[in-house]
């Protein structure tokens, strides 16, 4: 067979496979034309504050009115009687959006060649026909911060409204910048099999490449004309200017330390990622007003020799000592489990209402999209979902509505249609 006969049969086949995946992802919501009222439910307003029998009324995509029932009702009302009202969820340090199939490489695009890529944005990458993201939506995350992952810094991450026909409508705002901090130990042997932790022998080095990359970019961002334009450098202004947040994975204490006290240096303010330690230094996070975002509740400690449950109970040492931090998941479909991962954390120590804040308003300062995202308050977006039962709980919480910036989007997805199908066959109701 010629060559150009077979790269138009591999061309064919990539035209109607994504023709294919298309038709499974529910067609974006229109904007808000007419003024919708949500009367009679329980709000949670995701600051603390829950208001028994309420009445909300949002127009154009946002939130005009918040408080208790009320018969002044505006455009389209909507009884959800005995139903709950939560704040869209918002999942941070996500690959939603860039990873599609974990085991097909040309279907994950989270990672980028070389070492420092501050430069690299998200949102350009990210995938509003994702299968994936129809299913993350269903169980309540409406916002995802999407964020890269390679190199020592891998890159600009980007916070995305889950209902758009491409990444320009998706895209909140670009929110900073992601480093891989170098670990000090590093664990041998196969994930499944016996190993050990070996001293990271390049520690040194690659913390002073690290160093000297970011002292580097900082003189270079304090000169008004530069020329020439270095784009790796220029990536990292808003950093320096405050407009960026710099995230530093570390999950260790002693590289929790040795980050602080390197951005400390730079006069710079970190978020912390992952940090499975943080519950051993959580008044030194506090007093330091260093945020914190988790990622390992669902998980077994990182030692053998700590407390099983420890990863459940970090949350409350964090809450305890004034930490703003907020609850995650790493990975891209694992996302639907935020609401439970945060249930979790309920249920060893936080309240209800503190642990929907770990999803709701504390990613929302973290963002620093606190003026538009994460509670339901008179002049944000009105970003909301009504749900039945308790949405911690997966074998209550079922999603009636969803509105990402008053638009009433479709809960649809893939599974959702597997299930009919198949409920269909077997006669399940």
């Amino acid at each position: 067979m010629k060559r150009i006969e077979i790269i138009a049969i591999f061309f064919l086949i990539a035209v109607v496979g994504n023709r294919m995946i298309a038709q499974d992802v529910p067609t974006p919501a229109a904007v808000q034309t007419e003024a919708i009222t949500l009367q009679g439910g329980r709000l949670h307003v995701g600051n603390g504050v829950v208001i028994e029998k309420s009445t909300i009324i949002f127009e154009n995509g946002k939130i005009s009115s918040v408080g208790n029932y009320s018969t002044n009702t505006k455009g389209k009302v909507i009884d959800v009687s005995g139903k709950d009202i939560y704040p869209g969820l918002i999942a941070t340090s996500s690959e939603l959006g860039l990873v599609e199939i974990e085991a097909v490489r040309a279907t994950r695009d989270v990672n980028e060649v070389g070492l420092m890529n501050p430069n690299v944005r998200t949102a350009i990458a990210y995938n509003t026909d994702s299968r994936t993201t129809p299913t993350v939506r269903f169980n309540g995350v409406l916002s995802t911060q999407v964020t890269p992952n390679s190199g020592r810094i891998s890159g600009t991450s980007s916070v995305m409204q889950m209902d758009a026909w491409n990444w320009e409508d998706a895209l909140l705002k670009d929110d900073g910048v992601w480093i891989d901090f170098p670990n000090l130990f590093s664990y041998s042997g196969w994930w499944a099999e016996p190993g050990g932790f070996e001293k990271n022998k390049e520690y040194d080095n690659q913390l002073n490449e690290l160093k000297n990359f970011l002292i580097e970019s900082k003189t270079y961002c304090e000169k008004k004309d530069v020329s020439p334009i270095n784009l790796k450098y220029e990536a990292m202004r808003g950093v320096f200017s405050g407009a960026l947040n710099l995230y530093i994975r570390a999950n260790g204490i002693k590289e929790m330390k040795a980050s602080i006290a390197m951005c400390e240096e730079l006069n710079v303010k970190p978020v912390i990622v992952g940090a499975d330690d943080a519950y051993m230094m959580a008044d030194e996070l506090a007093a330091k007003k260093i945020p914190v975002i988790l990622n390992k509740c669902h998980a077994l400690p990182s030692r053998s020799d700590d407390d099983i449950q420890q990863n459940y109970k970090t949350p409350t040492v964090l809450q305890k000592a004034g930490v703003l931090f907020c609850i995650s998941i790493s990975g891209s479909w694992q996302t639907r489990n935020l609401a439970f991962e945060a249930g979790t954390a309920a249920a060893f120590g936080l309240s209800k209402e503190e642990a929907l804040a770990t999803i709701t308003s504390n990613p929302a300062k973290i963002l620093k999209l606190d003026n538009v995202l994460g509670t339901i308050e008179a002049g944000k977006n009105a970003t909301l979902l009504v749900c039945q039962g308790d949405i911690f709980d997966m074998r209550s919480s079922i999603i009636d509505y969803a509105f990402i910036e008053g638009r009433a989007i479709s809960l649809g997805n893939k599974q959702l249609d597997l299930f009919h199908k198949f409920a269909g066959k077997y006669g399940i109701k």
